[in-house]
């Protein structure tokens, strides 16, 4: 199998995780690539498994030093970034990356790896509804979740540099239209 990616994005909330591991249970050659991040860890996030965890200064540094593909600095000081070394890790084993991305890094991965990569855009069915699941969600304040909230708008604004559109307003049809997607990217040399 030839080096590939699927590349899923999202504004905060839309569902992207939920599908990212949706397909990681389908026994497909699907290796999660963790990304980097300045961000402290929510939840039950452990280093090394959802992401590295890095401070805003070692992030920087390894900037400077190239380690990234991409990156990029979401909110002052929270960046996040694709490690090269994640990137040879996982096709060294034979597998294809799957990226769970925010959708400026979707972007960039697509603009990068080009027919190597499948890029889905997973659309919420209204902001509404966005600023609900984040309410639901319990993670952040109240104003972090007006800030994502307005970050989704023109994160939305995107949506069309991406392979594929899915709207997440029924999981389970969005689960099998992504499933469908994606096995059928992988099929094709």
């Amino acid at each position: 199998m030839r080096e590939k990616m699927i590349i899923i994005s999202a504004p905060s909330g839309a569902g992207k995780s939920t599908l990212v591991k949706y397909l990681l249970k389908k026994g497909l050659p699907l290796e999660f690539s963790v990304s980097a991040t300045s961000r402290s860890p929510r939840g039950e996030e452990k280093d090394g498994k959802e992401y590295y965890f890095l401070t805003a200064d070692e992030f920087r540094n390894r900037i400077d030093a190239g380690d990234f593909v991409e990156w990029e600095e979401v909110y002052a000081d929270h960046y996040y970034g694709t490690l090269k070394s994640e990137i040879e890790r996982i096709w060294r084993k034979g597998n294809c990356i799957i990226f769970d991305v925010d959708v400026k890094g979707g972007v960039n991965l697509k603009n990068i790896f080009g027919n190597k990569a499948l890029s889905l855009f997973i659309m919420p069915p209204s902001i509404e509804e966005l600023r609900e699941r984040l309410l639901r969600r319990g993670t952040d304040t109240t104003d972090k979740i007006e800030m994502r909230i307005n970050k989704a708008s023109e994160e939305m604004k995107l949506a069309g540099q991406f392979d594929i559109i899915i709207v997440n307003d029924d999981l389970n049809k969005a689960c099998s239209e992504t499933e469908s997607a994606v096995t059928g990217f992988l099929k094709h040399d």
